[in-house]
């Protein structure tokens, strides 16, 4: 028997049945004696344009019950290495945005005091600006590689400072990235002016847009992610909407011309090596996918950022 908790075989439980948690993995309330946590935040109150991301940590952890604990490609085995388990949705206020920025950071706060690395379904990419809070406190600026249709750097949205499209110009004003550490993949679509982009060149950023990314391998970039990273610890954050809409359609603000499932996957793969201290996955809603694709798609990143964490072995 292994000392690690192991999601719900396919073999045991037909797929359609048993837990709805993430891989069908066992559940507790506290990220106590866990090396990784799978967390949900059921948001959608700061979109700014079609709703329903509340409803994406639920179909995300629907949907991984496709997904195996071995992984083929890369021989990662993340549950022969680590202790990981569902611990469930943050308890937002779903009336209040400024109240539940909070109520994350807090519970963020309580994961990390366990020395647990948190892997979050989302929500809105609000959700990464309170995540990060936590981070800083706990390991300092860390870098950033943020995979997006859209740099998320707004510095309001009708007048407000905290909305989906402002986390990163809000982190890096409060100190949380570390310098020259961010790196921003898949940027593309319209804009209201070039400072739209330019202001993250400005600041340090690197910044891929989507049309240097069409038609190659994404694994000489993450090379050298890995040697501009160092060994800084590291969040991924993947907005489902830097990929192409023919891909993951379920999302609310699309825009043509992205990233491909393989170059998702290259980027994800690419951070291994990496000091890993957290990811997450937004974006997802539901009600625009009503194949459950998107959310697939989502939950096989997440799984890939659990095997990239630091401690999982891979098999000779």
């Amino acid at each position: 028997m292994s000392d690690f908790n192991q999601p719900l075989g396919g073999n045991e439980m037909p797929r359609f049945g048993g837990p709805a948690t993430m891989m069908r993995l066992p559940t507790q309330t506290t990220a106590e004696g866990l090396d990784a946590a799978f967390i949900g935040i059921p948001l959608d109150i700061a979109t700014s344009n079609r709703p329903g991301t509340r409803l994406g940590p639920r179909q995300i952890r629907d949907e991984s019950r496709m997904l195996r604990p071995y992984n083929m490609a890369t021989r990662a085995a993340p549950y022969d290495s680590l202790q990981v388990a569902d611990i469930g949705d943050v308890p937002i206020n779903t009336f209040n945005l400024l109240k539940t920025v909070d109520i994350i950071t807090g519970f963020y706060d309580e994961v990390l005091r366990h020395d647990c690395k948190p892997l979050t379904l989302g929500g809105d990419h609000v959700i990464a600006l309170p995540i990060l809070r936590a981070m800083a406190k706990k390991h300092g600026p860390v870098g950033l590689i943020q995979i997006d249709a859209h740099a998320d750097i707004n510095d309001h949205m009708f007048g407000e400072p905290i909305a989906h499209g402002t986390p990163f110009r809000r982190a890096q004003e409060e100190g949380l990235l570390a310098k020259n550490k961010v790196v921003q993949i898949g940027l593309r679509g319209t804009g209201y002016a070039a400072e739209d982009f330019d202001w993250c060149r400005e600041q340090g950023f690197r910044v891929v847009t989507a049309e240097a990314c069409w038609y190659k391998s994404l694994e000489p970039l993450m090379a050298e992610v890995r040697e501009q990273m160092g060994d800084t610890p590291v969040y991924i954050t993947f907005d489902i909407d830097g990929l192409d809409p023919s891909i993951a359609p379920g999302t609310g603000t699309v825009e043509m011309g992205g990233l491909t499932a393989q170059q998702a996957l290259e980027i994800v793969r690419g951070a291994w090596g990496l000091n890993v201290v957290g990811g997450d996955l937004v974006e997802v809603s539901p009600p625009y996918d009503t194949s459950g694709n998107t959310a697939l798609v989502g939950a096989s990143l997440l799984y890939e950022m659990l095997c990239v964490l630091p401690g999982v072995k891979r098999r000779d």
